[in-house]
């Protein structure tokens, strides 16, 4: 495998890690489980969303957990297939993963919001940066149980902590995957600031 510092050498390379990504990133779990499961597609119900936090809204718990585990482990598997080859290819797929749950082409580039399959990316990446995460979302949703206010402070805390870790690849990588987790939440920002937004537990 050619040395990432080679461009020329590593292009083909680094286009079929981000490929691979992308593809994996891209299956759709939360509809392909809820057709399965009998439900119709969830696009067409609650926020239109392919995520676990809409499949939860199918009343299927179950559902909602598995297709959590999976979109995470979807960026998972992307990261440590290409880590074989080096840090850089690793994060190239990851990038490719997380990009597929976002925008993936068989859904008309219209997909999840990328919580957990930012996770997913993140633990495979860097279990420091998960474990930042994970302390700054559990704390956050515990004092307000707004679990999309709990997303996005967690969003930031990631980048900040790799940073401070000296892991600066991972932090640079999470700086940009940060910044496309508030572009996908702009409309749950907005609920916040007018106190519309939906609480852990409530109802709807």
């Amino acid at each position: 495998m050619p040395d990432p510092t080679d461009w020329q050498a590593a292009l083909p390379y680094l286009l079929a890690a981000l490929g691979v990504g992308y593809l994996l990133g891209s299956i759709p779990f939360g509809l392909l489980i809820t057709r399965m499961a009998g439900l119709g597609d969830v696009r067409n119900i609650g926020s239109g969303n392919i995520g676990a936090t809409n499949v939860l809204r199918t009343g299927r718990k179950g559902l909602a957990a598995l297709t959590l585990v999976l979109d995470a482990l979807k960026g998972t598997a992307a990261v440590l297939l290409a880590r074989t080859y080096g840090l850089d290819y690793a994060l190239v797929a990851g990038f490719g993963a997380f990009i597929g749950h976002l925008f993936p082409v068989w859904l008309g580039f219209k997909g999840g919001k990328g919580v957990a399959t930012y996770l997913g990316v993140l633990a495979a990446l860097a279990w420091q940066g998960a474990a930042v995460f994970a302390v700054a979302w559990l704390a956050v949703a515990f004092i307000t149980r707004y679990s999309s206010l709990a997303a996005l402070v967690a969003a930031v805390c990631v980048p900040v902590g790799l940073y401070l870790l000296g892991l600066v690849q991972p932090a640079q990588l999470f700086v940009v995957l940060s910044l496309l987790v508030f572009l996908k939440h702009r409309a749950n920002i907005i609920r916040l600031v007018q106190g519309r937004e939906s609480r852990i537990g409530a109802e709807g």
